[in-house]
């Protein structure tokens, strides 16, 4: 790594080692030659290619030259020709062969699909990890009660483990939607310069090309569509890019509510923190909930990266143009070491998560009252009181209550209408108190809250991508 110069914080920071590896331009031109060989290997069975060209591709494979590829694309402007250049100098046999019938795209396009889908298979797991944490955590604390906030307002009892739930949940959807994008993730396949496998034909005739390309492709665990141009349609780069914005949607949301659970005020939830962890390099007394904070950053990169995809597959001209290839260096890579991240994090957030029972508890005992109101009213209405009148009556007292609470004091509500005789003459004190109870109040939280349990439970391995005979760019190096 030269850190002399600029670099992503994703090609070193960001991202697991070997979702970088994969992304790295090593791994690259190593699966570029993986197509070329698998391409020269179906051209063999039409006599196109022989044995000793064939096995001569197959030796010089690992021999990648990124320094002298450079050094001929600074002449010639194209990458892909000059690692062809670089790879024929190396295979003097079968070098002569290399590319036949191809276009740049048909060999691009095969190792970006392959590269994505290899990724989901990675995050998959990566996020069904996440969701078995979630459940743990669901299980655990799906019957312990605690204030939910609408507004950022105390609003009614919930349960802990109900409000991970509604998390999980939402993940359970992006994980369904990921499914959905690795199973879309088809190829343009192995068709020429527009899509239309003509240099093919030339090559072969009777449609033998269908064959050719199934051949290769399948080397790949790939598929491709009964139509493409010259390249796979970039609506699948949008769609990818959108589930990936997806996840970090229901992440951001998570990070943002631990943020305001862990402020003093609240105090009920808090992300791990290391004992020698840094706080401020001015407040020594500071423990700031940073994963989550980064969570939130790179979160919101994510929408960005789905509207440059957007842009992409609205504006490729006809059957191609190339302004969508710099951004797509970046874009998609980023964009899956992004979200790889994020779930990372949110892991270590999950898995080491800070409860205080007792804060816990005693925001339930001063707000939960509030929300015995409603069943007060009801009661009292029930046995022949005005509803309009005892609304406007537990109004009155709940804002007494409330600026008791500002004052510092307990909360008085129970007090208050316990001993209000517009109230009383309907519905006992006793029945009043036992109203306020926040424990009554819960209705099916805890029982909701397992059926998402169960539902992260039942959820299959994420589906695997083949994986293709090349070696981490570590390996390779070694």
């Amino acid at each position: 790594m030269d850190h002399s110069s600029y670099a992503s914080p994703f090609s070193w920071r960001y991202g697991r080692k070997d979702v970088r590896s994969l992304f790295s331009e090593r791994t690259r031109r190593r699966l570029w030659r993986e197509v070329w060989i698998a391409l020269a290997q179906a051209e063999s069975k039409h006599g196109l290619v022989s044995e000793a060209e064939l096995a001569d591709l197959r030796a010089h494979a690992d021999e990648i030259d990124i320094e002298a590829a450079l050094e001929i694309e600074r002449s010639i402007h194209h990458d892909l020709m000059a690692e062809i250049r670089v790879y024929a100098s190396q295979a003097r046999i079968g070098g002569g062969k290399l590319h036949l019938g191809a276009t740049s795209m048909d060999i691009e396009d095969t190792v970006e699909t392959y590269r994505i889908r290899r990724a989901l298979s990675m995050l998959g797991e990566h996020l069904r990890e996440l969701l078995s944490a979630f459940g743990e955590r669901i299980l655990s604390q799906a019957d312990r009660l605690c204030m939910a906030f609408t507004h950022l307002q105390p609003a009614e009892p919930t349960t802990l483990g109900y409000r991970f739930a509604i998390y999980a949940q939402d993940l359970l959807i992006d994980d369904a939607n990921l499914r959905h994008v690795f199973a879309q993730m088809t190829t343009k396949g192995m068709r020429g310069a527009v899509g239309t496998s003509a240099s093919y034909e030339q090559l072969l005739g009777g449609g033998a090309s269908i064959e050719l390309e199934r051949d290769v492709l399948e080397h790949f665990g790939l598929e491709a569509r009964a139509a493409s141009t010259q390249t796979y349609t970039r609506k699948l780069d949008y769609l990818l890019l959108s589930a990936l914005a997806g996840i970090g949607t229901s992440l951001s949301k998570f990070a943002a509510d631990i943020r305001i659970l862990s402020a003093p005020p609240f105090g009920e939830l808090a992300e791990p923190f290391g004992s020698a962890q840094v706080g401020s390099s001015a407040m020594p007394f500071k423990r700031n909930p940073i994963l989550c904070e980064r969570i939130d950053s790179l979160a919101r990169l994510l929408p960005a990266y789905a509207d440059v995809a957007w842009q992409n597959a609205a504006t490729n001209y006809l059957e191609r143009t190339l302004d969508d290839s710099a951004n797509r260096r970046t874009t998609i890579p980023e964009a899956l070491l992004c979200v790889d991240e994020i779930l990372s994090l949110a892991l270590k957030v999950v898995r080491g998560l800070r409860i205080d029972e007792r804060r816990i508890a005693q925001n339930v005992r001063t707000y939960g009252p509030f929300a015995g109101t409603e069943r007060v009213m009801m009661e009292a209405a029930r046995v022949g009181g005005d509803r309009q009148e005892l609304h406007e009556t537990l109004r009155g007292r709940a804002m007494e209550a409330w600026d008791a609470l500002a004052r510092g004091e307990d909360n008085p509500l129970a007090t208050l209408l316990a001993g209000d005789r517009s109230l009383t003459e309907f519905i006992d004190p006793a029945e009043i108190r036992r109203s306020l109870d926040p424990t009554g109040h819960v209705g099916l939280a805890a029982r909701r809250a397992r059926m998402v349990a169960e539902q992260i439970e039942e959820l299959p391995k994420f589906p695997e991508q083949r994986i293709v005979a090349h070696r981490p760019a570590e390996e390779q190096r070694g």
